[in-house]
């Protein structure tokens, strides 16, 4: 005996939708795979403060010139994104 046309029509409805959520799973962990590579792209905030930090002591220490305080005053900056400030 045949399967009807409703239980056919049926078994196509459910594949359209499993496909469907297959899809939609595989473009999520795309995305998040992309976002976890944008994240590590971004520099450590904290390790540049504290780089800022040291520096400034030791300016005040007298080990370094102001020229040399001044250069790398501008590089920590420029890649915290402040630009010149």
């Amino acid at each position: 005996m045949a399967s009807s046309p409703q239980s056919f029509n049926k078994r196509q409805r459910e594949q359209a939708k499993r496909e469907k959520a297959a899809a939609k799973r595989a473009r999520r962990h795309a995305r998040d795979d992309g976002e976890d590579e944008a994240t590590t792209d971004a520099p450590d905030e904290d390790a540049l403060l504290e780089r800022f930090r040291v520096l400034n002591e030791r300016r005040a220490s007298g080990e370094i010139t102001a020229e040399d305080f001044e250069v790398e005053r501008e590089e920590i900056f420029g890649l915290l994104g402040l630009g010149e400030v």
